[in-house]
C-alpha cells in the first residue's frame, strides 16, 4: 500500500474511537475466545438470530391468539393497507412502506453527511497537496460507502428467505417481500458500485490502478476478491433490471445464482470481523436455502393434469394431510423434463379445505416454459380417473404465503383479478364456501369479484369450483356477486358460458403415492425452530473450536483466510447439525403420514359399512355462473364501481385484494386512496392488499 493508503487505514482505525459506545463494547468483549469478530457479531448479527429464534415461540403460541383478537369490523384506517404512492418506480406503496423508505433514505444521507463533515476535519489536520487531498477524499469516501453498503447488505437477504420466520412473525409473505429485496438490491449495488468506482479513480490518479486491483493483502482489505465480488454483483444487478428481466428471464435467473460468488468473495475481501456486520441475515438465508434444497429432492406425484381450451393448464399435486397452508399461498414448481434449474412460482387455486391429499394450481400458457409443459401434457394418453398422471416429474418448494388468512378478517371483500389472476381467488371463494357450508364461523358475508379477461373462453374456469358439493345453497348466507369484463369481444359467442370440461376428481392417496415434502420453513413449527436453533448453536460452537485450536495457537491473522474459514463455519453448521435435525424431521413426518393413512383406511371401512344412500333430489343447488354478470367490449370503471359500492355499504371496512398486472394494481390502489381521502364520513374504508408475484 502507498503512503496515502496507509494514512487512510490509520485514520480509519482512529475513527473507531469516535463511536465511544461501540469502542467500549469492543474493549469489554474482545477478550473472549471469539475476539473482535465475536464482538461485532454479537452487536450486529446476534440480535437478528435471537429475534428469529424468539419468533418461533411467538408464532407457535401467540400468533393465533392475535388473529382471533383482530377486529376488522370497526372502520378505521390502517397504515399497512392504505396506499400512499401508486405511480412511480416503487409501484404501489402503503403508508408503512413509505415511512420505511423515507427512514432508510434518511439513514444513508445522514451517514454520508456525518462522514463528510468528519473527514473534512481530518483533512485540515494534515499537510497534503491538492492532488493528495483529492485522492484522500476519494479513498476515504469509498471506504465510508463500503461500510454503509455492508449495513444495507445486512437487510438485503432478510426478505429473500422464502420461509423466513421473521417475515412470518410480522405476516409479510415472500411474494410481497421480494420487492423489498429489489429496492434494497438497487440501493446496495449502487453504493457498492460507487464504492469501487471511487477507489478506481483514486488509484488511477496515483498511477497504480493495475497494481492495486491485483493486490491480495494478507493483512487488511484484499482488493482482488473485492473486484470479483463486485463483478458478480454487477452482473446480477444489470440482468435484474426490469427491461432485461422481462425480455430475458432465463438470463436473469441463471446470473442471479452468482450470489454464491458474491458472498464468498466479499468475505475474502473484508475478512471475518467486517463480514460479521451482515453475517446474521446471510446465515438465515443459508438456513432457508438448505431447507428448500432438502424439500425439493422429493419427486411429487402429479395426480392429474388437464389442458383447458382457454389456454390454461391445471395441475393437481399430491400432498400429505399434515402440510398446512391457507388460501393465499403459492408454491414453486420444477419440472425436470423441461429444466433441472428453473423454478416457477404459482398461486394455489384450491382451498386447504378442498381435500387433505391434493393441491391444485392453474397455469396460463404465456412463455416458452409453459408452452412446453402444455405440449408434454397434451401428448400423454388419457387414463382413467383412478390412476395418476405419469407424464412429468415435478418437485415442489413451499407452500409459502401469509401466516394468517387475512381474507377471513373482513366482512366485506372486493376481489379484483386480471386474467389468470383469478386463480388465488378461487381458493378464497372455495375456502369461504366450505366454512359456510359446514356451519363454521366465517366473517366474510359480502363478496364482490371484479374479473377482467381478454376472451370469453376463460369464463369456463369458474367450473373449477364445485359449489354443488361444497355449499349447494350458498346464497342463503353469502352475498356473492361476480362482475366479469371481456375486453376483446363485443358480444357473447355461441358457446359462451357453456363448459365442455369435466370435473377431474383426484384419486385417493395410496401407500405408493409420493406427496410433497413437509420439510418447509412454514411447516412444523417445533421442528423448524429446532433446525434454526441447532444450526445457530453449531455455528457458534464451530467458530469457537476454530479459534481455540487453530487460529489462536497458530496465530492465523490473514484477513481473507479468516473470512473464508468464517464462511465455511456458517455453511458447515447448517449442513451438519441442521442436516441432522432435517434427517430426523423427515423420518418423523413419514411415520406420521403412515399412521394417518392407516387411521384413514380404518375410517373409510367404517363409513362404508354405515353408508346410507339418500334418494331425495336436491333442487336448490347453485353455481357461480348464476351470480355472474358478463360485460363485453369494456374495461371495469373502478371509479363508478367503488362509488356505487360505497353508497350501498355505508361506513364499513372493505378488504380489497388485487391479483393482476402492475397497471391493474395501480388503478385499484389509486381508487382506494381516492375513496379513503374523499372526506365523506359515511364512506367505507377500503383496505388495499396485493397478491401478485412479480420476480
Amino acid at each position: 500500500m502507498g503512503e496515502l493508503s496507509a494514512r487512510v487505514a490509520l485514520l480509519t482505525n482512529k475513527d473507531l474511537e469516535v463511536g465511544k459506545v461501540f469502542s467500549v463494547w469492543i474493549k469489554l468483549t474482545e477478550g473472549s475466545v471469539f475476539g473482535v469478530t465475536g464482538s461485532i457479531f454479537l452487536a450486529f448479527s446476534a440480535p437478528i438470530l435471537a429475534i428469529a429464534i424468539l419468533a418461533y415461540i411467538y408464532v407457535a403460541y401467540f400468533m393465533g391468539e392475535n388473529f382471533k383478537r383482530s377486529n376488522y369490523r370497526f372502520p378505521r384506517f390502517r397504515l399497512w393497507t392504505h396506499p400512499v404512492l401508486v405511480d412511480g418506480p416503487f409501484g404501489v406503496v402503503s403508508a408503512v412502506e413509505f415511512i420505511g423508505i423515507i427512514l432508510f433514505i434518511i439513514y444513508v444521507l445522514w451517514s454520508v453527511i456525518v462522514y463528510l463533515i468528519h473527514d473534512h476535519k481530518l483533512i485540515e489536520s494534515l499537510h497534503l497537496t491538492v492532488k493528495e487531498i483529492s485522492c484522500f477524499m476519494l479513498e476515504i469516501t469509498g471506504l465510508r460507502l463500503g461500510s454503509i453498503g455492508m449495513f444495507c447488505l445486512a437487510f438485503l437477504f432478510l426478505p429473500i428467505s422464502r420461509g423466513s420466520i421473521i417475515l412470518r412473525m410480522i405476516d409479510i409473505p415472500f411474494e410481497q417481500a421480494t420487492r423489498y429485496h429489489v429496492w434494497l438490491g438497487h440501493l446496495t449495488m449502487a453504493i457498492f458500485t460507487l464504492h469501487g468506482l471511487l477507489y478506481v479513480i483514486a488509484w488511477a490518479m496515483q498511477g497504480k490502478l493495475l497494481q492495486e486491483i491485483q493486490e491480495w493483502n494478507d493483512i487488511g482489505i484484499a482488493n482482488f476478491p473485492g473486484v470479483i465480488s463486485l463483478a458478480a454483483g454487477l452482473l446480477m444487478w444489470v440482468t435484474s433490471l426490469r427491461p432485461v428481466r422481462r425480455a430475458y428471464f432465463e438470463l436473469f435467473f441463471y446470473t442471479h445464482q452468482l450470489y454464491v460468488i458474491f458472498i464468498v468473495f466479499l468475505a475474502l475481501h473484508v475478512g471475518d470481523f467486517i463480514f460479521s456486520y451482515a453475517a446474521g441475515a446471510i446465515f438465515l438465508f443459508v438456513l432457508d436455502r438448505f431447507l428448500r434444497f432438502c424439500q425439493s429432492r422429493t419427486t411429487v406425484d402429479v395426480v392429474s393434469a388437464v389442458c383447458r381450451p382457454c389456454g390454461i393448464v391445471e395441475l393437481v399435486l399430491s400432498k400429505p394431510p399434515a402440510l398446512q397452508y391457507n388460501a393465499l399461498s403459492f408454491i414453486f414448481i420444477q419440472v425436470r423434463e423441461l429444466s433441472w434449474l428453473q423454478w416457477h412460482p404459482f398461486s394455489v387455486s384450491s382451498s386447504p379445505l378442498d381435500g387433505k391429499h391434493h393441491m391444485s394450481i392453474l397455469i396460463k400458457v404465456l412463455g416458452k416454459w409453459t408452452a412446453q409443459l402444455k405440449n408434454i401434457i397434451s401428448e400423454q394418453p388419457q387414463k382413467d380417473l383412478q390412476s395418476k398422471f405419469n407424464g412429468i416429474s415435478a418437485s415442489i418448494e413451499g407452500p409459502y404465503g401469509h401466516e394468517m388468512p387475512y381474507h377471513l378478517m373482513y366482512e366485506n371483500l372486493i376481489l379484483v383479478a386480471g386474467g389468470i389472476g383469478i386463480s388465488p381467488f378461487f381458493a378464497i371463494l372455495s375456502d369461504i364456501l366450505h366454512l359456510t357450508g359446514e356451519g363454521r364461523p366465517c366473517i366474510p358475508k359480502n363478496i364482490l369479484v371484479i374479473w377482467a379477461v381478454k376472451k370469453s373462453a376463460e369464463l369456463s374456469l369458474l367450473s373449477t369450483i364445485d359449489t354443488h358439493s361444497i355449499c349447494p345453497s350458498f346464497s342463503n348466507n353469502l352475498q356473492i356477486e361476480i362482475q366479469t369484463y371481456v375486453t376483446q369481444e363485443s358480444g357473447p359467442s355461441l358457446e359462451d358460458g357453456v363448459s365442455h370440461e369435466k370435473m377431474v376428481l383426484p384419486p385417493p392417496l395410496t401407500s405408493t403415492s409420493n406427496p410433497m415434502s413437509c420439510l418447509v420453513g412454514t411447516g412444523h413449527i417445533a421442528w423448524a425452530g429446532a433446525y434454526v436453533l441447532a444450526s445457530t448453536t453449531g455455528f457458534i460452537l464451530f467458530y469457537a473450536l476454530l479459534e481455540l485450536y487453530y487460529l489462536t495457537p497458530f496465530q492465523v491473522v490473514t484477513w481473507w483466510y479468516r473470512g473464508l474459514l468464517f464462511t465455511i463455519c456458517m455453511v458447515s453448521s447448517v449442513v451438519i447439525l441442521g442436516g441432522m435435525v432435517i434427517f430426523f424431521w423427515d423420518k418423523w413426518e413419514k411415520r406420521r403420514q403412515k399412521y394417518e393413512r392407516l387411521m384413514e383406511n380404518k375410517d373409510e371401512r367404517k363409513s362404508t359399512v354405515n353408508k346410507t344412500i339418500s334418494t331425495t333430489p336436491d333442487f336448490s343447488k347453485e353455481d357461480l355462473s348464476s351470480v355472474q354478470t358478463v360485460h363485453y367490449g369494456s374495461r371495469p370503471d373502478f371509479r363508478a364501481i367503488f362509488s356505487s359500492y360505497a353508497e350501498r355499504m355505508g361506513h364499513v371496512n372493505v378488504g380489497v385484494i388485487v391479483c393482476g398486472p402492475p397497471g391493474l394494481q395501480c388503478s385499484v390502489a389509486k381508487e382506494c386512496r381516492f375513496q379513503n381521502t374523499s372526506g365523506r364520513w359515511n364512506n367505507p374504508i377500503f383496505h388495499f392488499n396485493s397478491h401478485s408475484f412479480d420476480l
